[in-house]
């Protein structure tokens, strides 16, 4: 991929911890509990990140010492195996999530708060929180459950979530999760290839001040899962309107009526933990299994080490149930923290809702998709004129790369002290590859770090690690966060194809990713929808960048299609602010725009407006789809509309396609 030169003002340094965080935080603490117990000197961030990479052993020991991980057995050897995958973590050691999380018990604070719409504000005490976890999870052992068995949830961000999974996590059963605004179809494509004994079901949820009725499509559930024995009724708004037929109901509060004493099965530490699913927008979603042992290490470090979640704060992390978003929440009670469960839409009924919210109820921590705060930004919402957000100390951003203008509009609109963190990372390992650390600065437009024991690195095409360059991101050596397996995946097939086919032994993630010299990272976005024009190629997320910094401009899309025999064709979708004009002045502007800011040779051929851009549950950018789409597949080939936030945005395209396809036949 071509060498890109970064925008103006990209790399400014926006935020630098000042003397009292450096020394406060938990990074710190461990990197001098390492230099006194374990001998290990680090002078900074890169050195740490270096010795995590190159003692990989020791590294993971140290975090199982210094989090005082509990567990029968041996914690050496640390792993066994020298290629990926296959890699056997801690093999002669016994654990269990639940366990860890509860060990942080205390009165001094509630360890959740959540938020539903239409109803009043709860606080869940750890006391109710073991109690509940612990009645129901006999509960689930007087049906049968057992240590491998899958139980699955199709709920809302909701308190009863959280416990139904720490009740299967402490009899080590396997969880699995879709959220209630997914389709049957597109739920059923997952849970079917797992078998679930067990179904955590609501019957309605509210979201956008509105009612959603699931009763029906929990019907369709059972009848296309013969393998579920009961099912658990989390109340909705809707509970007691109308009859539910489902067989071998029972109601969530029958079931957590009963008083138990705690009782956590110390698992194997490869015992999978749950099961997450790719986004399924163009095939059978992949089952992707994760192990208790290698989330408590991760989530350990990753919480309390790079996010520096300490005891008390409160994390607020923006997402559904069925985004792996949902699982480091969850996964934050580890550190001690506590989570603030938020159900609903977060700009209803006003646009400053959640930033309101966050202030009375003093969240630490929040972290959202970046498509959050670049449509704060564009409706001009500026949280600092109306909120102190004094307890306010990280941001955390994902699921795209965040616009340059929208680093600048926290600092400006929000809270000019707050660390903003970009983190990226994905679904297949349940945490982050690049993110960031509470010991440096933030440079606009940059992600700060690799991870600690995450040897990322850029790849250009003849296989070198490069800096200041845009490559392939690899990862080069095992991590214990890596999927155990796929679900119901013979010899391994599609977990070889996802991740080992390109270099073998070697993980490919499928982004473009920039080191920089000083260890920060861009990520350019995916490398399987590259733009490639003239023999230059470049990431979408470079064209993104400088056109929605355009004030009328809200969303965008563009799609690089390439004609056998003929030139290639680049039409760039954009939906417009409302009150926007869209006519050649504006087209010419935002092609200008591009030919300045990103590259003259990746200027569109056509601008086009849209009502909406189509996007996955997860909010995700439907690029591979929609190219497939223009290229002439056929609308159930190209994607499917239960696994996407808005199916109708597909028709315009479909219309477009077919425009394309007379348009190259007269031609």
């Amino acid at each position: 991929m071509q060498e890109n030169t970064p925008p103006e003002g990209h790399g400014q340094v926006l935020w630098t911890p000042d003397p009292e965080q450096l020394q406060s935080s938990r990074l710190v603490k461990y990197q001098q509990w390492l230099s006194t117990e374990k001998g290990v000197h680090t002078q900074d961030y890169d050195e740490l990140w270096r010795w995590s990479i190159e003692d990989l052993p020791g590294f993971w020991q140290s975090i199982w010492d210094f989090f005082e991980v509990q567990a029968d057995g041996e914690r050496e050897p640390a792993m066994v195996g020298e290629q990926m995958p296959g890699i056997q973590w801690f093999p002669n050691a016994r654990l269990n999530f639940a366990e860890h999380v509860f060990r942080n018990a205390t009165s001094a604070h509630p360890v959740m708060l959540a938020h539903t719409e239409g109803a009043p504000l709860r606080e869940i005490s750890w006391e109710e929180l073991e109690r509940t976890t612990a009645a129901l999870a006999a509960q689930l052992r007087s049906w049968g459950v057992q240590p491998g068995d899958r139980v699955a949830s199709f709920m809302p961000n909701l308190p009863e979530t959280v416990i139904a999974f720490l009740a299967c996590a402490s009899v080590g059963a396997i969880w699995s999760s879709c959220a209630p605004d997914m389709g049957a179809n597109v739920v059923l494509d997952r849970l079917r290839q797992i078998e679930p004994k067990v179904l955590f079901a609501t019957d309605s949820y509210s979201y956008n001040g509105k009612n959603h009725d699931r009763s029906v499509v929990v019907n369709e559930l059972l009848a296309g899962l013969p393998s579920v024995q009961r099912v658990v009724q989390v109340s909705g708004p809707l509970d007691g309107s109308r009859p539910l037929p489902w067989r071998n109901h029972c109601s969530w509060q029958d079931c957590v009526a009963g008083s138990a004493t705690p009782r956590y099965e110390r698992l194997p530490f490869s015992h999978p933990l749950w099961i997450l699913y790719s986004s399924g927008t163009t095939g059978l979603p992949k089952a992707i299994v994760h192990s208790h042992g290698g989330i408590v290490l991760t989530h350990l470090k990753s919480m309390a080490l790079q996010n520096d979640l300490r005891p008390g704060d409160r994390l607020m992390f923006l997402g559904s149930t069925g985004w792996a978003v949902w699982n480091l929440q969850v996964g934050a009670l580890l550190s001690g923290a506590s989570i603030v469960l938020y159900d609903g839409n977060p700009a209803w009924p006003t646009g400053d809702a959640l930033w309101r919210f966050m202030d009375e109820h003093g969240v630490t921590q929040l972290g959202c998709g970046a498509a959050y705060l670049i449509n704060c930004m564009k409706d001009g919402v500026r949280p600092r004129d109306f909120a102190k957000l004094s307890k306010l100390r990280t941001i955390l951003s994902t699921g795209s790369p965040l616009s340059m203008d929208a680093y600048h509009w926290v600092y400006d609109a929000v809270k000019p002290d707050v660390w903003l963190a970009s983190i990226s990372g994905g679904t297949d390992i349940a945490a982050c590859f690049v993110a960031c650390a509470p010991t440096l600065p933030v440079h606009a437009g940059e992600i700060q770090c690799r991870e600690l024991g995450v040897a990322a690195y850029a790849w250009n095409d003849a296989g070198e690690p490069v800096v200041n360059e845009v490559g392939e991101l690899v990862i080069t050596q095992p991590m214990p966060s890596m999927p155990l397996y796929f679900w119901n995946d013979t010899g391994n097939k599609r977990y070889l194809e996802s991740y080992f086919e390109t270099y073998p032994g070697l993980w490919r993630q499928g982004d473009w990713i920039r080191f920089t010299e000083h260890g920060s990272a861009v990520i350019y976005g995916r490398s399987d929808s590259t733009i490639n024009r003239f023999g230059i190629r470049m990431g979408t997320a470079e064209i993104y960048r400088v056109v929605e910094e355009m004030p009328e401009v809200r969303d965008s899309l563009v799609i690089d299609l390439e004609f056998l025999g003929r030139p290639s064709f680049m039409p760039l979708f954009v939906v417009l602010q409302p009150g926007a004009v869209f006519d050649e002045v504006l087209q010419e502007r935002i092609k200008h725009q591009i030919r300045s800011k990103a590259s003259a040779r990746h200027v569109p051929n056509e601008v086009v407006q849209v009502t909406e851009i189509p996007r996955t549950l997860s909010g995700k950018k439907m690029e591979v789809p929609v190219r497939k789409l223009l290229l002439g597949s056929s609308p159930d080939k190209a994607a499917s509309p239960d696994s996407m936030q808005n199916p109708t945005s597909l028709d315009f395209f479909v219309q477009y396609a077919k425009a394309l396809k007379v348009k190259e036949i007269s031609t």
